[in-house]
């Protein structure tokens, strides 16, 4: 029960965070279940039958305070969709134990991206408001990839959609975001199909399952509102310096490592992220005073 009451609360933040940055949900539970030992594809699948009913909250949260982008939603669900399929089948035949530390290391590039790129972006560099107007030759291998590595690491839809789109001229993170996350329920569903088809129903932890579905969608509908009204500097360099401790985690756990080394790895990982949250903080508000 106690690990159940964990997993319903990591879902609430997990989800809250997913909302108001456009990324995260996955990274953070994916990291979570592999941190337990679950194997890659079997976690992968738990979080993706989860997202189902917290994409279908976060979507709808979205959609109703104006967040999305229709057009752009559908041009990436496309191929976003196909590759996730054909990600989860990838996954699923492959050892579990030769696949943990290779997505534990995805997982962990992908944390210290998400965390430096919150720590150094300036609000100035964001561009004006508006929808974003792209090429479908730009936006169908942005979806393939982005899909392929959402089914295979348990989260990448987010991560790698949301910060190429926020680059774009005419972008605007509430629509980013927004869209991001809505059209994430339909590569979501493919990606389970694909789980379901290649590891059968047997293999999802439905409490895991359920405990994850709770924490999200009760979360979905506050995330949609925090994009609109607050900055998201400080969320983005807490869930990367988690993701970031927890896959180390993995990754020392399968090395020949001393424990007085990867207490001390962890010692000097957790200083660098107290002052990169302190230098966030900092930043946001001289950004507050200057406005």
């Amino acid at each position: 029960m106690r690990k159940l009451i964990i997993f319903a609360l990591i879902g609430f933040f997990a989800q809250l965070i997913d909302g108001a940055l456009g990324m995260a949900f996955g990274l953070t539970s994916s990291s979570l279940l592999l941190a337990y030992g679950v194997a890659p594809a079997i976690a992968s699948a738990s979080i993706h039958m989860a997202e189902i009913a917290t994409t279908a909250a976060s979507g709808v949260s979205h959609y109703k305070f104006g967040n999305v982008d229709k057009k752009l939603m559908l041009t990436l669900v496309i191929p976003g969709s196909i590759s996730a399929f054909f990600g989860a089948a990838f996954l699923s035949s492959l050892p579990g134990y030769l696949m943990k530390p290779f997505i534990s290391g995805f997982l962990l590039l992908l944390g210290i991206y998400i965390l430096f790129r919150f720590l150094l972006q300036k609000a100035e560099e964001r561009p004006p408001s508006g929808n974003i107007h792209l090429k479908k030759r730009f936006l169908y291998p942005l979806g393939a990839v982005a899909g392929f590595l959402d089914a295979v690491g348990g989260g990448g839809w987010g991560p790698v959609n949301t910060p190429v789109l926020l680059s774009q001229k005419g972008a605007t993170p509430r629509k980013v975001i927004g869209t991001v996350d809505t059209s994430e329920f339909a590569v979501t569903i493919s990606a389970t199909l694909g789980f379901v088809l290649f590891l059968g129903w047997e293999q999802f932890n439905w409490l895991w399952v359920g405990a994850f579905v709770i924490g999200g969608v009760i979360a979905a509908p506050i995330a949609a509102w925090l994009v609109r009204v607050m900055p998201t500097y400080i969320l983005g360099v807490l869930v990367g310096g988690f993701i970031i401790l927890t896959n180390t985690n993995t990754i020392l756990n399968t090395l020949s490592i001393s424990q007085t080394a990867i207490s001390m790895i962890y010692v000097i990982l957790i200083i660098g992220w107290v002052a990169a949250i302190a230098q966030t903080v900092r930043n946001t508000t001289k950004l507050k005073k200057a406005s």
